[in-house]
């Protein structure tokens, strides 16, 4: 890719559309897994654009949101402690716990600095050898790498006064939950191409063949995308369930083998529950015994926390794609960016946030300020 605008010639993608009207014949419902995909369908109109027989349902692929309420509040606990310096990126830092927010437990005294690495916050640790430093560890596979390298070179360099407090999550498995809920609807995902990048594409051939469903990888701009729904709408004419890389200038079948070598050292897969749809088996990472000196959960001995949803929040219907954010009776008044509910108000990959940004108040709204394709 030279140019993001050439992904986004609106003459190119008319012609897909245009092929994926011919194509459609019957009703369909696709999810995309991830919310960097959903933030570009809704901002570029996308949904909006295609025949009414395609629906688009918004899975949980935002790591924010789907991050428990009980890792957040673990994550305040530890972030109020006396000698502490507790280290997150910048969209933590709203999503709210049972009864605060990281930004709260700063008003409050607590040291909570805002990182744009997880070295970046090793970096502290070693300029504050007196203080605990603790980075926040959160994402799906993407993310998942550079953390588990920081916490390789902290052992490496000797570096006692930092720890990670990890909750990772993995994707295959959320789509096999999502799968086998009696309450799914989904017919085929758009899966998300920069998990492949890391992880390649070979858990997904037996989750299609297990639930027939196809599953396409794209990337996240516009023509990514609609040739992800265009690919994805042929093989459920055709009666397929296959595996197909739409995003072969980023992903390659194995991944990144130098990657998945540093998550197996440094990792090991585990149970994780998802904020919304609660535990998921094998769907996420915790560190292995070899750095369990480095885990923030076991230093701080933070459990049997108490954790409090909103009752009017239904941010989890949200993430298991059973509603739109807009039809949540909270979603615009009680519940706002300024005053969220629920992580999925605050992230900046949250559905609730792309509906909100882009003036999606209602089923039949047309957005304001999101601009069609090109």
């Amino acid at each position: 890719m030279k140019y993001v605008e050439e992904f986004r010639d609106p003459e190119l993608a008319g012609r897909l559309l245009d092929d994926i009207r011919a194509t459609v014949t019957r009703p369909w419902a696709l999810m995309e897994v991830c919310g960097g995909q959903t933030h570009s369908i809704i901002r570029h109109g996308i949904d909006q654009l295609l025949p009414d027989e395609l629906e688009l349902i918004h899975g949980p692929g935002c790591p924010v949101c789907v991050t428990p309420l009980e890792v957040i509040d673990k994550a305040l606990a530890i972030a109020a402690r006396p000698g502490v310096i507790f280290c997150s990126f910048g969209d933590m830092l709203r999503v709210p716990g049972s009864d605060r927010d990281l930004f709260r437990v700063r008003s409050e005294g607590g040291d909570v600095r805002v990182v744009y690495s997880p070295l970046d916050a090793l970096r502290v640790a070693q300029d504050n050898p007196d203080k605990e430093v603790v980075f926040f560890g959160i994402g799906f596979e993407t993310t998942a790498p550079p953390n588990a390298m920081t916490v390789y070179q902290a052992r490496k360099l000797g570096i006692r006064n930092f720890s990670l407090l990890v909750s990772h999550v993995r994707v295959p498995p959320a789509i096999e939950a999502i799968m086998r809920s009696p309450d799914c609807r989904v017919q085929a995902f758009l899966a998300a191409g920069h998990v492949c990048s890391v992880m390649g594409i070979g858990e997904y051939p037996q989750l299609a063949d297990r639930h027939r469903v196809p599953i396409v990888v794209t990337g996240f701009e516009p023509l990514d995308i609609l040739e992800g729904i265009r690919r994805t709408v042929r093989q459920l004419e055709r009666g397929e369930h296959t595996v197909d890389n739409a995003y072969a200038r980023a992903v390659r079948p194995a991944g990144n083998p130098a990657a998945q070598a540093m998550l197996a050292d440094v990792f090991e897969v585990t149970d994780r529950a998802w904020r919304g749809i609660g535990v998921i088996p094998g769907s996420g990472w915790r560190l292995s015994s070899r750095y369990r000196e480095y885990d923030a959960e076991y230093r701080f001995s933070v459990s049997d926390l108490t954790t409090r949803e909103p009752a009017e929040c239904r941010s989890g219907e949200v993430l298991q794609g059973l509603i739109k954010p807009h039809e949540c009776e909270a979603f615009g008044t009680t519940c706002t960016p300024r005053n969220p509910l629920g992580a999925t108000m605050v992230s900046s990959e949250g559905a609730c946030a792309a509906y909100f940004l882009y003036r999606r108040l209602g089923g039949g709204t047309t957005s304001r300020e999101a601009t069609p394709v090109g």
